[in-house]
């Protein structure tokens, strides 16, 4: 799939196999996604891939709640990558949301479904979320941007049609 296409055809996906994702699959979009255009080049953004049943579930309940659910906000992802960076740095917000496109992009292109799913800021500045941070060796004043689901689709995603009147040439 060429990129054109890989970026006018991805969908969110929401409903995953629990097949995991392969390594050598993996390390293609971790990579892609850490290759994100960042402030002054900096490529400081930091991506976890969790994979570890017991880590992913925590994560899926601390997301839930506080989304106010019961049920697994990731859709039963198999690998769910969490995406941090620097708030020293004065571009960590965007640096990080373009690492999670470029991550939704390439698990595309590789015929992977993928899901940009929001609330690791509030996961990772909590108590719980720094207690994260330590088991894995990061520093606990990174902050979360976002988790980028992975997997195989259990179905296909919901296409949508863009309207016309959003795209505006102005000679």
């Amino acid at each position: 799939m060429d990129a054109i296409q890989a970026l006018n055809t991805r969908r969110s996906t929401k409903a995953y196999t629990p097949q995991q994702v392969p390594d050598e699959l993996l390390d293609q979009i971790l990579k892609a996604g850490l290759n994100a255009p960042t402030g002054r080049n900096n490529q400081k953004v930091i991506t976890v891939a969790v994979r570890n049943t017991d880590d992913r579930n925590r994560l899926s309940k601390m997301n839930g709640a506080l989304l106010g659910i019961d049920s697994d906000p990731f859709y039963g992802a198999p690998c769910v990558v969490a995406v941090l960076s620097d708030p020293e740095r004065n571009t960590w917000v965007e640096d990080g949301s373009l690492v999670l496109g470029n991550l939704l992009h390439a698990a595309h292109a590789l015929g992977l479904g993928s899901c940009w799913v929001h609330r690791a800021r509030e996961v990772f500045d909590s108590k719980e979320g720094k207690a994260l941070l330590e088991k894995w060796g990061l520093p606990s004043h990174l902050r979360g941007i976002g988790f980028c689901l992975l997997g195989y689709p259990a179905k296909a995603p919901i296409e949508k049609k863009l309207e016309d009147n959003r795209i505006i040439n102005i000679d």
